[in-house]
């Protein structure tokens, strides 16, 4: 298990089952990747405690079913060293190995080192599309390209899905009917040992993986206003896959057309950055990389803070701040006024998104940054700049998102704003201007 944290609809498991055929014995193990965690710098990360809960719960699970869950703590390469060395002492030979693909730049370097590490002790290492729902190359321009403009790929997305790609997978059937492998030995580590801390306020911020139909049918009205229950908050779920995307494909194709849609932008960023690397870093349009940003480091704290005097903004990063989550449309806004109003590199954000967000994914965060600065694959252009004082007006109107974050808001304590719109505006636009052609 990676990005499949379930045992239904896990293609993944069924996968294993059924290599295993009726002479071989099957096992669930999940390694805490320490080349991962050790870049964390917030011991009491809510995400690796999400992480650790889940494992438990799937961990009874499979008690329940026969099985067991296997957990390992380190580098990926040494933790399967060991356990292939505890069962050679068994006499126990493992034969396959299947996980669910993942595009990520790491990922992908991790999963061939992890196939030569396989092969040298013949063992078959098979990956399978479980995380998205048409992946790689599976949506491609006619000449074989990968597009780098969404209209045209979500068109062609929708042309090639079949049914059987968002068909429920038997993998729960299947595991109820497997041969299960019990090693001794191989238990949950602690959070405390891996060096984490346990997050008391975990239940009240992780949202329910239930799909609501009644969401979903008004989605399209109400998604943009953030201060009602206008989305679906399963991005956490979708990211660690406690609910399966097929699952969620399914609910949209049935209630809203709109939410369908953010599910084909989410394939889109997944295939972006496998064929594209290089965006992780740096700008998808490399001449976006020259913008001399101002980077004021007093005003990108004042923004992390949501202290900039813009309460739309200020509410978005107390939020986020607060709770690991942040409205969508608020998102859009709080980024833009970072790289357009504050000309401070779009990096910054994105590397500050990805420390706070519960559902933090490397594709959609850096795509969604990289639209908001201008500088990605099908992006904003860059003399768009959202105005957060008609935002606020267009979508908080009645300032009930903002008082809930911003109680001081309208009072002397309330900070005036660090920039002024127009002229932060216009500085933004002869900035890009300076580096980037008209047509850019």
């Amino acid at each position: 298990m990676r990005r499949d944290l379930r045992l239904v609809d896990n293609r993944a498991l069924q996968s294993a089952i059924e290599h295993s055929s009726s002479t071989g014995r099957v096992a669930v193990a999940f390694v805490f990747d320490q080349n991962i965690l050790s870049r964390l710098e917030d011991k009491a990360d809510r995400r690796v405690a999400f992480l650790h809960r889940e494992l438990q719960a799937i961990q009874n699970e499979l008690e329940t079913l026969g099985g067991q869950l296997m957990v390992g703590y380190g580098d990926p390469k040494d933790v399967w060293a060991g356990w292939m060395e505890a069962w050679k002492a068994q006499n126990i030979e493992l034969k396959s190995v299947h996980v669910g693909r993942d595009y990520e730049p790491y990922a992908q370097q991790r999963d061939r080192s992890m196939a030569d590490f396989f092969a040298g002790h013949d063992v078959e290492f098979k990956g399978v599309k479980d995380s998205v729902i048409l992946e790689k190359n599976e949506v491609t321009k006619d000449d074989g390209k990968p597009y780098t403009v969404f209209t045209p790929y979500s068109r062609k997305w929708r042309k090639t899905l079949t049914a059987s790609d968002y068909a429920e997978a038997p993998s729960l059937a299947l595991a109820k009917e497997a041969a299960w492998l019990n090693t001794p030995g191989i238990e949950l580590p602690t959070l405390a040992s891996m060096g984490f801390e346990v997050c008391p306020d975990l239940d009240e911020l992780v949202p329910p993986r239930t799909i609501s139909s009644d969401v979903l049918d008004a989605y399209g009205a109400k998604r943009d206003f953030p201060a009602i229950p206008g989305t679906s908050r399963l991005s956490l779920h979708l990211r660690f896959g406690t609910i399966g995307i097929r699952q969620a494909l399914r609910a949209g194709l049935q209630h809203s057309e709109k939410w369908t849609t953010e599910l084909i932008w989410r394939d889109f960023y997944q295939m972006i950055i496998y064929h594209f690397p290089h965006s992780v870093e740096g700008s998808f349009r490399p001449a976006y990389d020259a913008i001399p940003w101002d980077n004021n480091e007093a005003h990108f704290e004042a923004w992390c803070a949501g202290k900039t005097g813009y309460p739309l903004v200020d509410a978005g990063m107390r939020e986020l701040n607060a709770t690991g989550f942040m409205h969508n449309r608020v998102r859009m806004v709080v980024a833009s006024f970072l790289c357009k109003h504050l000309l401070t590199d779009w990096r910054w954000g994105e590397r500050y998104f990805a420390a706070k967000l519960l559902d933090f994914d490397l594709a959609s965060n850096v795509g969604g940054w990289q639209w908001a600065s201008g500088s990605g694959c099908d992006a904003a252009p860059y003399f768009r700049v959202f105005n957060p004082t008609s935002q606020l007006e267009k979508f908080d109107k009645d300032l009930r998102y903002v008082r809930k974050w911003v109680p001081e808001y309208g009072t002397s304590a309330y900070p005036a704003p660090i920039v002024e719109h127009k002229s932060a505006r216009q500085r933004a636009i002869d900035t890009y201007q300076s580096v980037l052609k008209p047509s850019a």
